[in-house]
């Protein structure tokens, strides 16, 4: 006889409770078939009489019961990633099942050995991690961890690592855990103190750079504790610029010498210094407006002067100016990245840094790519590139110290130093470069190989 369910008969939730019949079709108990429609009240579960099934039934029923609305999720995923919150989410509901006395051990069906080995294969870490998550304490765990291991073993000993908080998020008291009553930031409290703070975590996880080495997997753990600091991630943010900031043309008519005097020409503009001026300049030739490209580091280290960048902007009327800062951890909903004048027209407002930098390589490779002919670009920072959890990187510094190197960037220790760097024809001597951090030492070590080579030859 197969199995009959009633969504219906659910105990009322305290947050906006659904009202009305449920929909039920009938699915396989294969991975990924059931599911869960809160808000089209739509329940897909196989209902024939196996245990199995039995278990998948009361998954999605404690779904129906616990799991946030709609409205709830959408407010999250400014902040964590939707695959974090999934897996997350899934955990809390196995873990209320176990504690009903439900045998999880059941929930398997024979691909996760297979699975974990082509996610390790392809060296998807983000995916490795949210999975384990989501089987956690079921019956596919072991096999999923087995795949891993044949794939990448030296993976392990995080994993587990993730595992152990993520077992600790869910050791509340199944009141707490199950609670769907409105907190104070109007989330479901069960799922905002389980669910949301787990996916937190995952989400700056899947971002983290992998230990390889006992140090590395201290400080991993350390990560994962309560307040603990973001993990390295190895890698920069990507690039997401303000697109609602509202510019107005700043450029002063007259301002900009158009012509120079000169011995040859095709205009003879100034008659008179045939007569006057010994050189006989009395051609014309016209002078190209100065233009250059600005890139502008304002995380919280370089402390900038609003006066001083208002008069860049002033001063460069015809430049590219870009400023940037990224915020440690953000998945993409903020932007690190603005245009402050651009070639003529200006930001009526001027924004203000985040706490680190982030994305110092892509917003370099951004700039070069909009250079003008042989126009200058100058780089305002202090040197110090960090990658997206705003951590100090080795090979991000290198990748930046070439990009200086081959594309002839002009560094500016501040926003004085960029004003006489657009005006300036030459690089800045080599003994300069050491005031400028790791990226300074970067370019005198390539500086004193390249001399040694030269000198060898």
């Amino acid at each position: 006889m197969n199995g009959v369910i009633f969504p219906e008969l659910l105990s009322r939730r305290d947050d906006n409770n659904v009202e009305g019949a449920w929909q039920v079709h009938e699915c396989s108990t294969m991975r990924g078939a059931a599911s869960c429609n809160l808000g089209e009240q739509v329940l897909e579960v196989p209902l024939e009489s196996s245990e199995l099934a039995r278990v998948i039934r009361a998954h999605e029923l404690m779904h129906a019961q616990v799991s946030p609305h709609a409205q709830h999720l959408r407010r999250a995923l400014d902040e964590v990633s939707p695959r974090a919150l999934e897996c997350a989410e899934e955990l809390r509901v196995n873990t209320l099942l176990a504690r009903l006395g439900f045998d999880l051990s059941l929930m398997k069906d024979g691909t996760e050995k297979p699975g974990g080995r082509r996610v390790a294969e392809a060296q998807s870490w983000p995916e490795a991690i949210c999975f384990l998550v989501a089987v956690a304490g079921t019956g596919a765990e072991k096999e999923y961890v087995a795949g891993i291991r044949q794939g990448r073993a030296e993976w392990l000993p995080a994993m587990r690592a993730i595992k152990k908080r993520a077992v600790a998020v869910m050791s509340q008291s199944t009141k707490v855990l199950a609670a769907t009553r409105l907190d104070e930031a109007g989330l479901p409290s069960g799922y905002a103190s389980s669910t949301l703070v787990l996916a937190r975590t995952l989400t700056q996880t899947m971002e983290a750079r992998v230990p390889t080495n006992p140090e590395e997997l201290r400080s991993f753990r350390r990560s994962l504790e309560v307040g603990g600091r973001r993990p390295p991630s190895g890698r920069f943010a990507s690039l997401v610029f303000d697109e609602s900031l509202e510019r107005h043309d700043h450029r002063a008519k007259g301002s900009i010498q158009r012509h120079r005097s000169s011995c040859t020409g095709r205009v003879l503009r100034y008659p008179g210094r045939l007569i006057t001026d010994s050189q006989r300049r009395g051609f014309s030739t016209r002078v190209a407006r100065r233009g250059g490209v600005v890139v502008i580091d304002q995380s919280g280290s370089m402390e900038l002067d609003t006066t001083a960048l208002e008069s860049l902007l002033r001063r460069a009327p015809h430049a590219l100016v870009v400023g940037y800062s990224h915020r440690p951890g953000d998945c993409g909903s903020l932007p690190n990245a603005w245009i402050l004048s651009d070639r003529g027209r200006a930001a009526t407002t001027l924004p203000t840094g985040h706490l680190g930098n982030g994305v110092d390589g892509p917003v370099l490779q951004w700039a070069l790519a909009r250079r003008q002919a042989n126009e200058p670009v100058v780089w305002v920072t202090d040197g110090q590139v960090t990658d997206s959890h705003d951590h100090p990187d080795e090979e991000l510094t290198r990748e930046c110290a070439e990009l200086v190197r081959l594309g002839r960037i002009r560094l500016a220790r501040d926003l004085v130093d960029a004003e006489a760097a657009l005006r300036g024809n030459r690089l800045a001597p080599s003994a300069r470069y050491l005031r400028f951090g790791r990226v300074g030492r970067k370019l005198a070590e390539t500086l004193e190989i390249e001399g040694d080579v030269t000198r060898e030859k």
